[in-house]
């Protein structure tokens, strides 16, 4: 459950992470939160229906239904971001325009509030299941300390940097603003939270040290002639102590945790006990947490290298265009939707595979410093079997993350037959690292060489081509949209003599289209070729787009007008409209209003 929600939490993440702040709702605010609390409703009644009296009757059947409505609270959360807008709404909590991480926690509360739905809904069956009562605040309460260690790492690195920018110290930010200043702190930061966080979650989950007595002598004494030093042997209430597994968590022995849950502890022998715990050794042995950290840091590299490459893929193909065209939606906003979707596919196939891959094969190395740390299979063969059969007989249980209770046991006899099996796979893992290493060494050089204009150049040449095209061929009524298309993208390769001629001809199509009124105006005071810039229509251009669409951005635009024409304090007023409509942006307006301001003095 806990890799299965590891998923859930980084798609949720993702979501929020990757998609912009929209300027205004798509829907009346009133209308989309009706249909928010419709949609909320019925996310109630649908589980309701997986959690009714027929349906769960074993502790296997709660958990799948439990995984089937994370993934539909999933959905529920995209609907949330891609139709209903609440990115908008969570822009207005106070400090989120300095601190994005905001956004994105209350995208995950919102994830853990559909959650909470299902736990509420839960909570008989589960007190059923495994005879314990619980309040219904207690029980979403203990889920809720079950899966936050998996957000936390991310929470704890977005607030401290998001947090840096709120320092009010000059020489502290001319640190971070230095080539190597901030990845050196982030190094800092992220050495210390992985060193310290297992000490964090053992106290989350509410973990308390083994009682001396045999078992804990038997374990200590195993740890000793193994050579593993550790902080603490802890014992483990995860699902009320009732399922059947261990844990090792920590790089470095003061904060390194052996974690047994006490149904692990109370139905295993000394031989399995000790079988499972030189299982949990291996892991340390063959540096799989550090392993780890390195495949979550590499999905980054590769993801975004495949980012770029998709989306130049798909800038030189018609389709891309038609598409634009046909859904009625500016082009950098369909390219956005489709790569952001391409990337929640490509991190779900990473993790799913490439990463599940790696963690079904670290799980055998394990096994097999158990196998040789105790002479043979007997051992840990007897521990997995007694392990199947008290979770419910789950033998023949497939996942994606291990390999099936079956399988392990069919490789731990076989390698008592061929002892070369254990070197064998060992070779196969370290093979499979080592080319990982050359994908992620590959993608960072790949991404250092590839040109920052690699998005335009190329592409974005076949794209005028296009508009050019179209704003010859298409119907009158259409032609002042292909024109202002066509301004953007030459205002955006830098060609501005062409860009400002497309806004005109916009213009004299349809004198009342605000954006492009306000772009033109932005370059008549922008340009970089001087002999382009009218302040004094700039001005005059601005004005009407302001009142025909009260936004940000083009307030912004008015306000620069006002300010290089010298009118400061209008321009200080027009940026604190602006601030109102676009607290998103809050940072940027404010800067301006501190520029224009000190001209006034």
């Amino acid at each position: 459950m806990i890799y299965n929600n590891l998923i859930y939490l980084i798609i949720v993440i993702f979501i929020f992470s990757s998609t912009a702040v929209p300027e205004a709702p798509q829907l009346a605010p009133f209308t989309g939160f009706s249909f928010f609390f419709i949609k909320a409703a019925f996310f109630y009644f649908l589980v309701r229906y997986f959690y009714r009296d027929k349906k769960i009757k074993e502790v296997a059947s709660y958990f799948k239904a439990e995984q089937k409505l994370a993934i539909m609270a999933i959905v529920s959360v995209a609907i949330d971001v891609y139709f209903l807008d609440c990115q908008y709404y969570l822009a207005r909590l106070p400090y989120a325009s300095r601190m994005p991480v905001l956004i994105s926690l209350g995208g995950i509360l919102i994830y853990f509030g559909y959650m909470s739905i299902v736990w509420a809904v839960a909570k008989p069956k589960y007190e059923f299941l495994f005879d314990r009562a619980y309040s219904c605040s207690a029980f979403i309460g203990a889920n809720l300390s079950t899966n936050l260690p998996i957000v936390l790492p991310w929470l704890f690195v977005s607030l401290f940097f998001d947090g840096l920018t709120l320092v009010p110290f000059p020489g502290f930010q001319a640190f971070l603003d230095s080539p190597w200043g901030e990845g050196l702190l982030f190094l800092s930061f992220f050495i210390v939270l992985v060193l310290t966080f297992p000490w964090f979650i053992t106290r989350l989950w509410k973990c308390k040290p083994l009682r001396p007595g045999p078992i804990r002598a038997l374990i200590e004494n195993f740890c000793r002639k193994e050579g593993l030093k550790y902080s603490e042997i802890m014992v483990w209430p995860l699902f009320e102590g009732r399922m059947v597994t261990a844990g090792i968590m920590g790089v470095v022995k003061r904060f390194r945790y052996l974690l047994l849950t006490p149904a692990l502890i109370n139905n295993l022998n000394g031989m399995e006990i000790e079988a499972v715990v030189a299982h949990e050794i291996g892991h340390i042995r063959r540096f799989h947490l550090q392993f780890y950290l390195f495949l979550l840091l590499g999905f980054g590299l590769i993801a975004q290298l495949f980012s770029y490459l998709f989306m130049y893929g798909i800038l030189r193909f018609d389709f891309f265009y038609e598409l634009s065209e046909k859904l009625d939606k500016q082009m950098d906003s369909v390219l956005i939707f489709a790569s952001t979707l391409a990337l929640l596919i490509f991190l779900i196939f990473y993790f799913r595979f490439i990463f599940a891959f790696f963690m079904r094969n670290f799980e055998r190395q394990a096994d097999i410093h158990a196998f040789s740390a105790l002479g043979g299979s007997g051992p840990i063969v007897s521990a997995l079997e007694r392990v199947a059969w008290l979770s419910g007989n789950i033998r023949n249980m497939p996942s994606w993350h291990h390999f099936s209770i079956a399988q392990r046991v069919n490789f731990l006899s076989a390698c008592d037959i061929d002892r070369s099996l254990p070197g064998r796979h060992n070779r196969k893992v370290y093979l499979a690292l080592f080319l990982y290493l050359l994908v992620v060494a590959g993608s960072g050089f790949t991404l250092w060489k590839m040109p920052d204009d690699l998005l335009k150049h190329a592409p974005l040449e076949h794209l005028a081509g296009i508009y050019k095209q179209r704003s010859q061929e298409a119907p009158v009524s259409e032609k002042q949209l292909w024109f202002h298309l066509l301004g953007n993208l030459q205002q955006e390769r830098g060609l501005e003599k062409e860009a400002i001629s497309a806004y005109e001809k916009a213009l004299e199509l349809d004198s009342n289209q605000p954006d492009s009124l306000n772009n033109l105006a932005w370059l008549l005071l922008t340009a970089d070729n001087k002999e382009l810039r009218n302040p004094e229509r700039a001005l005059t251009l601005a004005r009407e787009a302001a009142r025909l669409k009260r936004s940000g951005y083009i307030l912004d635009t008015l306000a620069r007008a006002f300010f290089v024409n010298g009118y400061p304090a209008s321009a200080v007023k027009k940026e604190k409209e602006a601030v109102k409509i676009d607290p998103a942006n809050r940072e940027y307006y404010e800067k301006q209003i501190k520029l224009f301001e000190e001209e006034q003095e």
